[in-house]
């Protein structure tokens, strides 16, 4: 067994050391790189294995061979990743592997090559040890999640027939806490635009015209503050109308849950947790949209002092939607909210950027079940169910256009800083992802094809 997880640790490694940055163009060759090496280990598996290329990166599409009576079940992840700026606060490099007090750190090792790669592994053990698998397996692994997978949508489609499955698995989420298995039933939806706000056609001197000529900055704060009210809900007119209010279960069920809101504030090492009156940390975290400046800028950007009134400034807006809010009618709100709060001197332009809609499902369905069980069986402890704040686009496509519903089971941890410096997974949860995919497989094995 330590050999087997010296091996596996190894190939992790191996996968974690491709800087498969998808949205940045320098990186093509290394994501393209990284796809061919989760191609190649789907062939050394004895897999049907193919690297698709679409307009961006590759997909990896591979399967066992089918057998008839069983259900198929389709295995997802993602091999790229987040860039790993600021390089300075990682204790160490990003696309070097780091093993201390059994913790990997790397960027990807939780986000989500730690996790997909824990699948694969798990099927690669239950085919060498010479047993039927209990189901069709396919695996689809793509390169470009990390900014929103825009060309995945088109492969689902194309490639429907082939692609027909009773469920999809994801591990691209979180558990609740260490060692506590968790099953995520729903995902927010993600809404993305840019707003630049112009004004003079060149920089001016902000002694000789300031107080005549609108500052953009200061016109793009105005604007960015009507976003909220005092208290800190949604301003925008129309923003809540689509939200489903909680259920009670799903209110009792989290607030027994050991994520406490004194756990957030070690994890986050905010000062003190805040947002929309009435809903307690997790509930707003889980089942309240959300709409966050991510980024600002304009001016002067250096040391010491530059008196101008900039030619523009810009900020980067996201949102997270629920239960039945959709992403299109967000930005169209949001846009609009923000054209009839624009001051006189300056114009506005907004740019759509990625998005996807909420998912939800059923967490006592049949296959809700058999995953409650395989994770039981796994952890060995009561099964936490959630929603998670995150957004994975893509579960929602694979409704759509496939009609089937997505298990999420999560095998990172709240603190694993995903998309931040010194991203980390534990060797345990890695070792533990490899027994839960032969769990899960074996109970939707022994539900039978739907």
């Amino acid at each position: 067994m330590v050999a087997a997880m010296d091996t596996h640790l190894a190939q992790l490694f191996d996968f974690l050391r491709f800087p498969s940055v998808s949205t940045d163009p320098a990186r093509r060759d290394d994501v393209s790189a990284c796809g061919e090496w989760v191609c190649r280990k789907f062939v050394s598996m004895g897999l049907n294995a193919a690297v698709h290329g679409t307009a961006g990166h590759p997909v990896i599409f591979a399967r066992t061979e089918p057998r008839e009576g069983r259900p198929t079940v389709l295995i997802y992840g993602h091999y790229d990743v987040q860039p790993a700026d600021p390089l300075d606060l990682w204790t160490s490099p990003p696309f070097e592997p780091r093993l201390e007090d059994g913790i990997i750190y790397a960027r990807g090792s939780a986000d989500n090559k730690g996790q997909i790669l824990a699948h694969i592994l798990g099927v690669e053990a239950a085919l060498a040890s010479g047993r039927e698998l209990p189901v069709n397996v396919l695996f689809v692994v793509e390169g470009e999640e990390e900014i929103g997978s825009p060309n995945l949508g088109g492969f689902l489609t194309q490639h429907a027939q082939e692609l027909h499955c009773e469920v999809v698995v994801i591990s691209d989420s979180t558990m609740i806490a260490p060692g506590v298995p968790t099953l995520t039933y729903g995902l927010r939806g993600i809404g993305c635009i840019e707003v630049r706000v112009t004004g003079p056609a060149i920089d001016l001197h902000s002694g000789i015209y300031g107080g005549a000529v609108l500052n953009p900055i200061n016109a793009l704060t105005r604007m960015l503050a009507t976003l909220h009210d005092g208290e800190g809900r949604i301003a925008v007119p129309g923003f809540y109308d689509a939200v489903e209010p909680l259920h009670d279960w799903e209110r009792a069920e989290w607030a027994r849950l050991p994520l406490t809101e004194e756990r957030l504030l070690e994890i986050t090492g905010a000062p003190a947790l805040t947002g929309e009156p009435g809903y307690s940390a997790l509930e707003r975290m889980w089942a309240r949209p959300t709409i966050e400046i991510n980024g600002i800028g304009g001016g002067y950007q250096g040391e010491g002092t530059k008196t101008v009134i900039p030619h523009s400034a810009f900020a980067k807006i996201t949102f997270r939607l629920v239960p039945s809010q959709t992403a299109l009618a967000a930005i169209r709100q949001v846009a609009d909210h923000l054209r009839k709060n624009t001051p006189a001197g300056v114009k506005v332009e907004i740019t759509e950027g990625h998005h996807g809609d909420p998912y939800i499902s059923d967490p006592t369905s049949g296959f809700g079940k058999a995953a409650r069980r395989a994770l039981g069986d796994t952890f060995g402890r009561e099964v936490a169910v959630i929603c998670e704040g995150g957004s994975i686009p893509i579960v929602q496509s694979f409704k759509e256009i496939l009609g089937v519903n997505t298990l999420l089971l999560g095998l990172a941890l709240p603190d694993c800083r995903a998309h931040s410096p010194n991203e980390n997974f534990p060797v345990a949860n890695f070792e533990a992802g490899i027994r839960l995919n032969q769990a899960l497989l074996r109970e939707i094995g022994a539900m039978g094809p739907e």
